[in-house]
């Protein structure tokens, strides 16, 4: 079976090389791999629209700091395929314009043919690129209302991009009142750390960080120019999001906490 056509861009820098995306499957779950235990992303098989693993569904939190009448609206990116489970968010059932950045082309392979990625249309396209040349790339300059950034590789040990220069670039590629999650996570990382970095980019008062998961998974969000609203506001917010798309947003609230000074 022939995968749809991607678009290619040159890496912009060195990289290793990449690792492949193998497949496991266990009790109704099915799991991408890049050759190790560690897993990249998840989908559940009967039900291909929901968002199977907890760190993924409060990667969405951003949602929250949308008004309700803007929360599906603008242009969704993700930098990290995974196992598509965002992108398939995003694309169908919030229904926006949807651009994703991967490297690895087996990711995008194993997506298309195992996890219900669609072909590009209208309002999806994916990349095999650079995830970091795409962020410095003039071109993209507040381009982007919510940014989704989950960069792992095989050994899953720190975020392969994680500099300043980096969060600079992710903060710039947002307009006003754009909304960035990244998921921090790994066995040598230091989430003060990279905390740190993205606080020094965005404002440490437009930054703040969910409980982490019992796997260790700690989910940031960086604003960039958003005034929070009052709890009521927030409350009805949430209640919206869980509505319409089934989110519990109502938890994230209780979890959502500034970034410690």
């Amino acid at each position: 079976m022939k995968a749809a056509s991607i678009s290619r861009a040159p890496a912009a820098r060195a990289i290793a090389p990449l690792e492949p995306a193998t497949i496991s499957e266990f009790d109704g779950v099915r799991y991408l791999h890049l050759g190790t235990p560690w897993v990249q992303g998840a989908m559940r098989v009967r039900k291909p629209q929901s968002i199977e693993l907890e760190y993924v569904q409060r990667m969405m939190a951003w949602m929250l700091w949308r008004p309700a009448d803007e929360v599906a609206q603008g242009h969704a990116v993700q930098l990290g395929l995974g196992a598509a489970t965002i992108t398939r968010f995003t694309h169908k059932a919030m229904r926006m314009r949807t651009t994703v950045v991967e490297i690895n082309p087996t990711v995008i392979a194993a997506c298309r043919l195992w996890f219900h990625l669609p072909g590009d249309d209208a309002r999806l396209q994916v990349l095999e690129a650079d995830a970091g040349r795409w962020v410095a790339d003039p071109a993209h300059v507040q381009a982007v209302d919510v940014l989704s950034v989950d960069l792992y590789d095989h050994e899953a040990a720190a975020p392969v991009l994680d500099d300043d220069g980096f969060y600079r670039h992710c903060r710039d590629v947002l307009v006003h009142g754009g909304l960035m999650a990244v998921n921090l996570f790994g066995r040598d990382a230091s989430f003060a750390a990279s905390a740190e970095r993205i606080a020094a980019a965005f404002g440490r008062d437009q930054v703040w960080s969910l409980r982490p998961t019992r796997e260790g998974n700690t989910v940031v969000i960086a604003a960039r120019g958003v005034v929070v609203p009052d709890r009521e506001t927030l409350t009805a917010r949430a209640d919206n999001i869980e509505s319409r798309f089934g989110l519990p947003a109502r938890k994230w609230l209780r979890m959502v906490r500034p970034l410690a000074p």
